[in-house]
């Protein structure tokens, strides 16, 4: 009996070890293997493998979007994350955190010739500098902002920040000197400056729950780092560097290691209650709201505009008209919208280069004018022939039949259908953050990102936006039945 409980507990025990990344983020954390592209390689993915070695399982790689890291995590998606995640008060508050494997330092990268001048980040008072969003090197820039007068961009990926600072959009990017070494292999035209303005940590995350999997994934850790197992994985993707045996050394003694060298984290909102943290968030969410609002006002009366004049010319138009406005609506409905937005933005960037807010309003007003041309060439085509004979045999021109009879009739027709879509550009307006445009989901994404939950920023966030859509939803109704046209 006792051996039949032993093999039963023996094959109750996990044969892999599930642990999440990004293959977006790319070398030398976790890319697609070219060789074979099913498959990820990178230094987090040896560093996977040696704990799953040291543990006795096999390594199972979950692709998940390195902002849901976290929460993938915590929901239990995956027993650890590791994609070049850094180590951070929110956290460390929050889940299960490995001991650091890897120092990195925030540095400053600037154009070859604005080298000489900017040096530091107090050298860019009045100018714009790029980075990610919710990493360490943000945070460093929002105090920034407030003690140096910069303004702070916050990007989704670690590319376009460089190929923005090279071509003008922004004065300097700040993030980790992996990210920046790698970039510079491949974007020519910028320098990184040697200062040091922080020093962070890579490490894996764990629920809390997994915390005698995280004590022993840092015994591997720390024998890796004695027998230099560590050292060849980061030699073997070129980023070892003096910065490694000083960790390694500190770790090795029981020398405790702060998540950030060089940054004050005492007012950090992780460190902070959570009402207290969404009390200081709460201006910022009210003024992404106002992007929000406006950006949004503004592209839905250009979408109005130019869906009314598409519609008319192909309700009007000559044949060449008509099939040129008809190619125009069934590209645009027939392609996503962040493919537009990032074509507009950094597509068309070596002829024209649009600002961000610009951009983000060309972009949803030219697709949601595709659709509000639809809705207002069916509700013209819907009006009764026998009223516009009518019209005719009065004497009224094509144009007046248009304006006078036509045209107020579709108007109603379409109202409806319009407002609805007005509610849905509200919402879909969250997109134009790949553009660096911070409206209300990412800086409630940020918020999250730096409190290390969900629930509090979530719920404000979906506040905002219901305090935001019902009243226009309300005005809809009541034009609706102030315009509704009577039974025939």
């Amino acid at each position: 009996m006792l051996a039949l409980s032993a093999t039963c507990a023996l094959s109750a025990q996990p044969r892999v070890l599930r642990w999440a990344g990004d293959p977006e983020g790319g070398a030398p954390f976790v890319e697609a293997d070219p060789a074979h592209p099913d498959r990820v390689t990178g230094f987090d993915v040896e560093i996977a493998a040696l704990l799953a070695e040291g543990v006795g399982r096999t390594p199972q790689f979950l692709n998940i979007t390195f902002t849901s890291i976290d929460q993938s995590i915590g929901r239990g998606d995956a027993e650890i994350g590791m994609s070049g995640i850094e180590d951070t008060p929110a956290r460390r508050a929050a889940l299960a955190v490995t001991l650091p494997y890897y120092e990195f330092r925030e540095v400053l990268s600037v154009r070859t010739g604005d080298a000489p001048r900017f040096g530091s980040l107090a050298d860019l008072r009045g100018r714009t500098v790029g980075t990610l969003a919710g990493t360490i090197a943000y945070e460093i820039l929002l105090r920034a902002e407030r003690d140096h007068g910069l303004h702070v961009v916050s990007y989704e990926d670690d590319v376009h920040p460089y190929s923005d600072l090279v071509i003008g959009r922004v004065d300097a990017v700040l993030l980790d000197n992996v990210l920046a070494e790698r970039r510079l292999k491949t974007i020519p035209g910028f320098v990184v400056q040697p200062q040091t303005i922080a020093i962070g940590h890579y490490v894996g995350v764990l629920s809390p729950q997994n915390a005698p999997l995280r004590d022993s994934c840092n015994e591997i850790l720390r024998a890796a780092m004695r027998d230099g197992r560590l050292e060849r994985i980061f030699r073997r993707w070129s980023v070892w560097n003096e910065d490694q045996p000083k960790l390694y050394e500190r770790l090795l003694a029981g020398v405790p290691v702060p998540a950030i060298v060089g940054l004050d984290t005492s007012a950090s909102v992780a460190t902070a209650g959570k009402w207290d943290a969404a009390r200081r968030y709460l201006p910022s969410l009210l003024r992404a709201s106002l992007v929000t609002i406006v950006l949004s006002c503004l592209s839905m009366a250009l979408a109005v505009a130019i869906g009314v004049l598409v519609a008319t010319g192909r309700v009007y138009g000559g044949p060449l008209a008509r099939a040129a406005l008809t190619a125009y609506v069934e590209l645009i409905r027939g392609t996503p919208i962040l493919l537009q937005l990032f074509v507009l933005y950094y597509g068309l960037a070596s002829a024209i280069r649009l600002p961000a807010f610009v951009a983000a309003l060309l972009g949803l007003a030219l697709n949601y004018a595709a659709y509000e041309s639809e809705i207002y060439r069916s509700a013209l085509e819907n009006i009764p022939a026998g009223q516009l004979e009518a019209a005719r045999t009065l004497g009224l021109s094509e144009r007046q039949v248009l304006t006078l009879v036509r045209a107020p009739q579709a108007f109603r027709l379409a109202l409806a259908p319009m407002t609805n879509d007005f509610v849905a550009l509200l919402k879909d307006s969250s997109l134009v953050s790949v553009l660096t445009v911070l409206e209300l989901t990412k800086q409630t994404q940020i918020f999250a990102t730096n409190l290390g939950s969900w629930v509090i920023p979530g719920t404000l966030c979906a506040a905002l936006y219901l305090a935001m859509s019902l009243p226009l939803a309300a005005v809809a109704r009541r034009m609706e039945l102030r315009w509704r046209i009577a039974p025939q």
